[in-house]
């Protein structure tokens, strides 16, 4: 694992695993990293996606096989725009499907939506 103070999950009692709901990433994790920056999910790594390729995730990840979970800064194309950069050295990364509104279930407030990403190699056309 990369970085200092980084959980691994030997130190994880036997059969834990770090496997939250859409709602418990924004409400509580999401959240409180938004009110403290100095706030570690323990479970959840910081990644600037826009420097980092897909194939090195799995090494900045504090723990879990086959799902990570990062936080990452959004980065905009232009200084004063809107539109989102999701490009790296070598590709981009591109939304698919629908997106997913996240609501909270004691209140049936919308608190998010999830977005799906698909990884291309080149530049974006």
């Amino acid at each position: 694992m990369e970085g200092s103070g980084e959980m691994k999950e030997e130190t994880m009692p036997p059969g834990f695993r770090f496997h939250p709901t859409d709602e418990e990433l924004i409400t509580y994790y999401l959240i409180n990293k938004i009110a403290d920056a100095n706030f570690t999910g323990k479970a959840v790594a910081d990644v600037d996606l826009n420097k980092c390729e897909p194939w090195d995730l799995p090494g900045k990840a504090k723990m879990g096989e086959k799902e990570w979970y990062f936080f990452s800064l959004r980065d905009r194309k232009y200084p004063t725009g809107v539109r989102t950069n999701r490009a790296t050295n070598t590709g981009y990364w591109k939304t698919t499907g629908k997106d997913k509104e996240i609501f909270n279930s004691n209140t049936s407030e919308l608190v998010g939506m999830k977005k799906t990403l698909v990884f291309y190699r080149g530049r974006a056309p």
